[in-house]
């Protein structure tokens, strides 16, 4: 039955790739290894944390006869697979979805079962929630690809919990158990803040944002140049907006201009939520978690600002842009514009203008390159 659930996952509505694949030697690792715990726990006790897209969560479901299995994935289109291979598979009685990391998830558990990040931040955000909020006896199994994998990781366990051992591996991948939370764990650290007096403003940043609380130079690059795009803007939507800095920046510079920052990772939606009150914004910044531009009205809006990713997670797809600079054509109103920053080497310029209108190159240095597209 594991093995009929697991062949049958797909990573839907994730954009397609050679390098993408609903299920891993690790999920199965993580699976094997926690067997003698599952197979007792008691309904409501087990969660899930960074299931991918749902082998975790529903292969114990599924293998053990799980109920009410808590589960919690960053990005919004793996939380989206997860949902739609439980209902397709008939399990999503069983499945819980929490879109926020924190107490809510973690109270009670007695086996966390988590896909390992490969920040060593958002692996001890991740440990500190469960030392402080789960069950006193809670087991973490926690699996990852080896080339994915640090001594680092054991170390940051090992701050949280008093018992830390590593499975022996398996098809490239290898598991870390822990268990017995330190008594009297410290406060959490996150989200972390730091000021940047270059920048006029404080970036707070959780475990799994991009970049944590610096500054990526890419944005910083485009934060050079924003003073010139689309100067009498009433509507502006960062979009990808990480922890929210050039959300916060546009609107600390231009107090009559309202902005939308939308993003699908929960980290990174959190993230920019503390950045703009930390910087006394939050009346005009609105965050909200979602695919690209979903619940932004067409033609509302006159500025869209972007710096794309092009990785998911270990997966690169230079789709994610592509489907992002449609995402901005659809909001922008004629006239509107485009104001993205990209790495040089991958000549973005001509998918700019065909997909959203006349572009121009407004700098470039060494390594970035920022334009304008103006919607037709």
């Amino acid at each position: 039955m594991t093995q009929d659930v697991l062949a049958a996952l797909r990573c839907d509505p994730e954009l397609p790739s050679p390098d993408l694949a609903a299920v891993d030697a690790a999920d199965r690792l993580v699976l094997d290894e926690a067997a003698p715990l599952l197979a007792d726990a008691a309904p409501g006790t087990v969660v899930v944390v960074g299931d991918r897209y749902g082998a975790l969560t529903l292969g114990a479901v599924a293998r053990f006869g799980l109920r009410d299995v808590r589960a919690h994935t960053d990005r919004l289109t793996g939380e989206q697979a997860l949902v739609a291979n439980a209902e397709r598979l008939g399990l999503a009685e069983a499945v819980r979805v929490v879109d926020r990391l924190g107490p809510e998830l973690l109270a009670g558990a007695a086996v966390v079962l988590l896909a390992l990040p490969r920040s060593l931040d958002a692996l001890d955000e991740v440990a500190g929630l469960v030392a402080r909020h789960a069950a006193p006896g809670v087991v973490v199994v926690a699996g990852g690809r080896d080339k994915h994998m640090s001594r680092s990781m054991n170390e940051v366990l090992a701050a949280h919990f008093t018992d830390v051992h590593a499975s022996l591996g398996r098809q490239k991948a290898r598991v870390l158990h822990a268990a017995g939370p330190h008594p009297g764990a410290p406060e959490p650290v996150w989200p972390a803040r730091v000021r940047h007096d270059d920048l006029g403003l404080v970036v707070a940043a959780h475990g799994a944002a991009f970049a944590g609380a610096r500054v990526d130079i890419g944005t910083r690059y485009l934060v050079e140049h924003l003073g010139r795009a689309v100067p009498d803007a009433a509507l502006a939507v960062d979009l990808g907006c990480g922890t929210g800095v050039l959300a916060t920046v546009l609107a600390a510079a231009r107090p009559g201009l309202a902005v939308v920052a939308t993003d699908e990772s929960a980290a990174a939606v959190a993230s920019a939520r503390a950045t703009v009150e930390a910087n006394g914004v939050a009346d005009r910044v609105r965050v909200q978690r979602a695919r690209g531009t979903t619940g932004i009205e067409d033609g509302s809006v006159d500025l869209v600002v972007l710096n794309p990713p092009f990785h998911v997670g270990a997966a690169v797809l230079d789709g994610v842009a592509l489907q992002l600079f449609a995402e901005a054509a659809r909001v922008l109103r004629p006239g509107g514009e485009l104001w993205c920053v990209w790495n040089s080497h991958l000549h973005y310029r001509p998918r700019l203008q065909a997909t959203v209108g006349p572009t121009r190159q407004v700098a470039r240095s060494s390594k970035f390159t920022v334009t304008a597209s103006t919607r037709r």
